[in-house]
């Protein structure tokens, strides 16, 4: 038992030496200047931030607007592709048609079928003008530009569609006028016996 004690005395004694060297620092102090400053600093990070809101939201507007402006282009190259189809149309029934009619081997029956058929595809093509005319300039039909060029598209598609059409017609009459003309020939060629 003397042992015990005398290990507990010597630790207390170890404890007290050790710890009358070790001292707490006391209150907290705070440096004001310090402080001051980085309040300052997070002052300038709020308008930095701030700043950087009101570009965001500026960029945000301005790519809205440059898609618009895309949108745009692309229905006006839409209408540009649509008058020029419309305008081969054209070409094509006054210089091809006039050319098919005017053959010497087109029967008189086939004329106002010929002509009916050409005619049935430049209605067509008149009622899609109308309609793309009615899509751009009425804005009771609340669509948006993105859906607009869908539309032109689609109308772009359904001209290129009526020039080949029209094209395929009057290489078949042509080439039905060549035969006939080589069918002329061959029939009242004169003969050397």
């Amino acid at each position: 038992m003397r042992h015990t004690i005398r290990k507990l005395m010597l630790s207390a004694l170890f404890v007290v030496i050790i710890g009358s060297n070790a001292s707490a620092q006391g209150m907290p102090v705070y440096d004001n200047t310090n402080f001051i400053s980085f309040v300052k600093s997070l002052l300038e990070s709020g308008k930095q931030t701030a700043n950087l809101m009101k570009t965001v939201k500026f960029l945000k507007t301005q790519k809205e607007n440059i898609d618009k402006v895309n949108d745009v282009i692309k229905q006006l190259k839409a209408v540009r592709e649509l008058v020029r189809n419309n305008q081969r149309l054209y070409d094509v029934v006054q210089d091809d048609l006039r050319e098919i009619l005017n053959s010497p081997f087109i029967k008189p029956g086939e004329v106002t079928r010929i002509s009916d058929s050409f005619d049935a595809i430049l209605e067509n093509s008149m009622a899609g003008m109308e309609y793309i005319d009615q899509i751009l300039s009425s804005d009771n039909m609340k669509m948006t530009d993105a859906e607009r060029a869908e539309v032109l598209k689609e109308q772009e598609l359904k001209s290129k569609e009526m020039v080949a059409e029209i094209e395929a017609k009057t290489r078949r009459y042509r080439e039905i006028i060549q035969f006939r003309e080589m069918q002329h020939k061959i029939n009242n060629r004169e003969t050397d016996y």
